[in-house]
């Protein structure tokens, strides 16, 4: 009996351990089904091509205004003036349907036009929405983990506010490619020269505290930028002096270009 009971135990060893294998592989095989259909799903090359593009653009027009009729003449005016990569906040009234008409008219990652974004994203259903009007990248004013997780997992490029070393280096290993550094901190180019010498992995995206003159100071530097109120200020949305937006994205557009010559 005791030499049955040892053969009992010998051969069901491989079948116990093959049966141990497929469950284990199981549920990694129905993960990889249901994020093949999600369609929120990007590719490995999508979310490269919108890096390359800011690597090569740098600078992204940043738009907030208090009333959905003055987003479109505004961005218009700094997309004329130069301005490739732009982001429209869900703080302005109507955001997601100028992504989406944007998105349309210029569809920048299939044609090299200008790239559309999302900002002030809160959480994964302000994802969701932004990317179902078709915004191109995701940039929030603060670092939330979990909506970082969910858009590197995703493919999708997502710029989260930071303001410390640590909390940038925390959205870099929680999946951001991008490190947005906002609000503006004290020593400006100086700050960003120190911690990216001492972070070198981190790509850093200064907004506020970036104008129209020192532009090209963070981009000498490797960094992207986003311009908000220095490239539309607010007396000159409420006045429709869209001209003046023109010229400010003209401006630093030059400055830009002269940083990266």
């Amino acid at each position: 009996r005791q030499l049955v009971e040892a053969r009992r135990r010998t051969s069901s060893g491989p079948m116990l351990t093959r049966i141990s294998a497929r469950l284990s592989t199981a549920p990694l095989r129905r993960a990889g089904h249901t994020m093949a259909g999600d369609k929120y799903m990007r590719t490995p090359e999508s979310f490269q091509a919108v890096l390359d593009r800011f690597k090569k653009d740098r600078a992204c027009a940043v738009l907030r205004t208090p009333t959905a009729e003055k987003c479109a003449p505004a961005m218009d005016a700094a997309i004329d003036g130069g301005f490739q990569i732009v982001e429209f906040t869900l703080t302005t009234p109507g955001c997601l349907d100028r992504v989406a008409e944007y998105r349309a008219k210029y569809d920048g990652l299939k044609t090299g036009n200008v790239m559309v974004g999302c900002g002030t994203i809160m959480d994964i259903e302000d994802c969701k929405l932004a990317l179902d009007a078709g915004a191109e990248f995701i940039v929030a004013p603060v670092l939330v983990p979990e909506v970082v997780t969910w858009c590197r997992t995703h493919n999708v490029v997502i710029i989260p506010g930071t303001q410390t070393p640590s909390e940038a280096y925390a959205a870099y290993k929680a999946g951001a490619p991008v490190q947005k550094i906002f609000p503006g901190v004290a020593g400006g180019a100086a700050w960003v020269k120190a911690v990216k010498g001492a972070l070198p992995m981190l790509q850093l995206n200064p907004t506020s505290g970036v104008d129209l003159d020192n532009a090209g100071d963070f981009v000498q530097l490797g960094c992207s930028i986003g311009l908000v109120a220095p490239l539309f200020p607010p007396d000159v949305i409420a006045g429709n002096k869209w001209d003046v937006v023109h010229a400010n994205a003209t401006k630093v557009i030059g400055n830009v270009k002269a940083a990266l010559a």
